[in-house]
């Protein structure tokens, strides 16, 4: 097999190019929708929010399997697999953060204060959290590694050989 250095020089080649292209496709969808989607209503918004996070965490998948059949020998382990989408997940959780980040401070910069009324308007006042752009970038980062782990644990348990 290979040794640990080639292990992950390999796999960084690997999350690079698929956490890559999770990332830039997670950027251009959630700017898009944002951006065109001002007039939409939260609920909508949140909709298409999630749905950009797991179309974008699809890459976990691909990338665990191009790991498998093109670089290892048709195998693949299931920490590894889960480390290989973890890192892939952190890349795509920066690209949406980023782009999170973009859209309250300079398309939107009243999103947060909106988002507020909305939850007092609908008696939820106690979910209120005060939030800053840079707060708003750091959640969706975390949000989508979390929810990208899930999927690395799905993904290598389907993946997986020995």
């Amino acid at each position: 097999m290979y040794s640990n250095i080639n292990f992950f020089s390999i796999m960084k080649q690997t999350v690079l190019k698929y956490g890559s292209y999770g990332a830039l496709v997670g950027f251009l969808i959630f700017v898009i929708h944002l951006a065109l989607g001002k007039d939409l209503d939260f609920g909508t918004l949140e909709i298409l929010g999630y749905l950009s996070i797991f179309v974008s965490l699809s890459f976990i998948y691909f990338g665990i399997k191009h790991y498998r059949d093109k670089v290892n020998n048709g195998t693949v382990y299931l920490g590894k697999a889960i480390l290989i989408g973890v890192l892939i997940s952190v890349l795509v959780g920066i690209g949406i953060g980023v782009a999170d980040y973009i859209y309250t401070q300079y398309i939107n910069p009243d999103f947060f204060e909106d988002y507020t009324q909305m939850l007092i308007k609908e008696g939820r006042g106690d979910e209120i959290i005060e939030m800053t752009s840079t707060m708003g970038a750091l959640f969706m980062v975390a949000l989508v590694t979390v929810i990208g782990f899930v999927i690395s644990l799905i993904s290598g348990l389907i993946l997986q050989r020995k």
